[in-house]
C-alpha cells in the first residue's frame, strides 16, 4: 500500500491520561474559539488526513508554501493550513504558551503549543493561492474577510466533534485497514461536491476497471452559495451505489473540509489527502475544484507535471458527454462524432431543471438519484 505523504501517518490524539490532566487544569489555559471550518482542519491534522502536518503553519512555512508549493522539508504541499486570529484574541499570548482551542460553545477541542503569532499580507496570500484578487472569487473573498493575524503551532487533540455522518466518518488508519481487508492493492479516489450524473458514473467505472476498488470521498463542509447541501450529496451517492455498483468494489467516506475553489492547487491538495487515506490513484476532471472562469479548462491536469514526487497517480479525464450515435457516454478522445450529436453534462442546466422541480432525463441522471434531489424543497446551500 502507498505510504502516507511524508512517510508517516500523523496521530495527534492525546492519550486518555493526558486529556484528563489537561481537563483538570483547563482553567489555567487561555482559550481561543474556532469556527467549524477550523475545527475540521484540527480533526484532519490530528488523524493524519493532512500528514505530514502536525499543527498550523508558522510564518516561514506559510511563505514557503505560498512561494514554492513545498514545505520547508521539501515535501509537496500547495495550500497553507493556518489559524487566523484577531488582535483582541491574541491578548497576552506569546510564543511557547499553551492555549486551548474551543468550539463556539467553549467546549475544549485541542491544545495548541504556540510557536509564532504573525501578521500577513492578505493580498499576497490570496493571489498566491487563487491566482487572482477578484473579490467575486469565494476563496479571495474569504481571505479578505479573515482576521488579521495568524497563529502557528503544534496541536494535540482533546475532543473530537461528532460527525454529521458518523457511519461514513472513516479515518485514514481505518480506510487503510479496510482496503487491506478487502485485498485492494490499487485504489482510485473520486473527489466530489455534487450529486452524481451519468458522466460521473462513467469516469468512476472507467477508473475502477483498472483498479481493485473505488473510494468515493465527497467533501462535507463549507461551500459557496448555490452548491448542493451535504445531505443531498450523501443520499444521492448512497442510492447510486446501492443500485448500480458492485457491493465489494466501492467504499464511500466523507472528507470533512471546506471547499477552497483553488483549482489546480486544490487538485494537488485533494490528491495528497487521498494518498493519506491509502489511495494510489485519483480521478482529476476537466476543471477540478474550479469556480467560474478563473482557471483554464485543463490547468488542474497540467499542474501535476510539477510534482513528480507526489507518488499518487492522477487519472485525467477530459470533457465527457452522451453521444446519440454511439448511444453511450463518451469523451472527446474516443468518439468521432460532431458536437451536434452529443448531450453535454452541464451542471448549470441540471441545476436549472432541478430548481424547476423537473427530473433530468435518464440519459443525464439516474432516476433514483434525481428523485432523491427532488424530494428536498431546496437542495442547494
Amino acid at each position: 500500500m502507498i505510504q502516507p505523504h511524508g512517510g508517516t501517518l500523523i496521530n495527534k490524539s492525546l492519550p486518555k491520561f493526558e486529556k484528563e490532566r489537561i481537563l483538570k487544569e483547563i482553567n489555567d489555559f487561555s482559550r481561543l474559539k474556532v469556527n467549524t471550518s477550523k475545527w475540521k482542519e484540527i480533526k484532519n491534522i490530528s488523524y493524519g488526513v493532512f500528514s505530514p502536518l502536525e499543527g498550523f503553519m508558522n510564518q516561514s512555512e506559510t511563505l514557503n508554501v505560498l512561494e514554492h508549493m513545498y514545505l520547508e522539508n521539501n515535501v509537496a504541499w500547495p495550500i497553507p493550513i493556518v489559524l487566523p486570529v484577531s488582535k483582541e484574541e491574541i491578548g497576552n499570548l506569546k510564543p511557547d504558551d499553551n492555549a486551548i482551542l474551543t468550539d463556539i460553545y467553549e467546549k475544549p477541542l485541542a491544545l495548541i503549543n504556540i510557536e509564532e503569532i504573525y501578521e500577513y499580507d492578505k493580498k499576497y496570500f490570496a493571489e498566491k493561492i487563487y491566482n487572482t484578487l477578484d473579490s467575486s472569487h469565494p476563496g479571495v473573498r474569504r481571505v479578505f474577510n479573515s482576521k488579521d493575524f495568524l497563529l502557528g503551532g503544534e496541536i494535540f487533540l482533546i475532543h473530537e466533534q461528532p460527525s454529521l455522518f458518523p457511519e461514513l466518518d472513516l479515518k485514514p488508519i481505518e480506510t487503510r485497514v479496510l482496503f487491506k481487508t478487502k485485498r485492494w492493492e490499487q485504489v482510485v479516489a473520486f473527489q466530489t461536491r455534487n450529486p452524481p450524473h451519468l458522466g460521473h458514473e462513467y469516469v468512476q467505472k472507467a477508473a475502477l476497471t483498472f483498479n481493485d476498488g473505488l473510494f468515493i470521498n465527497p467533501v462535507i463542509g463549507k461551500k459557496k452559495e448555490g452548491d448542493f447541501q451535504d445531505e443531498v450529496i450523501i443520499e444521492t451517492y448512497k442510492v447510486l451505489i446501492d443500485n448500480y455498483y458492485p457491493e465489494n468494489r466501492v467504499v464511500m467516506s466523507t472528507f470533512e473540509t471546506e471547499m477552497r475553489y483553488a483549482g489546480p492547487k486544490e487538485a494537488i491538495f485533494h490528491a495528497i489527502a487521498r494518498k493519506n487515506y491509502g489511495c494510489d490513484h485519483i480521478i482529476i476532471g476537466r476543471d477540478h475544484a474550479g469556480v467560474g472562469n478563473f482557471y483554464k479548462p485543463y490547468e488542474a491536469h497540467e499542474i501535476f507535471k510539477y510534482f513528480p514526487d507526489l507518488e499518487i497517480q492522477p487519472l485525467f479525464f477530459r470533457s465527457f458527454s452522451r453521444c446519440n450515435l454511439c448511444n453511450s457516454v463518451v469523451n472527446d478522445k474516443i468518439c468521432p462524432h460532431p458536437q451536434k450529436d452529443h448531450i453535454f453534462f452541464s451542471g448549470t442546466n441540471i441545476r436549472e431543471l432541478l430548481l424547476s422541480k423537473k427530473r433530468p432525463t435518464p440519459d443525464i441522471m439516474r432516476p433514483e438519484v434525481a428523485d432523491v434531489i427532488l424530494k428536498y424543497p431546496n437542495p442547494f446551500c
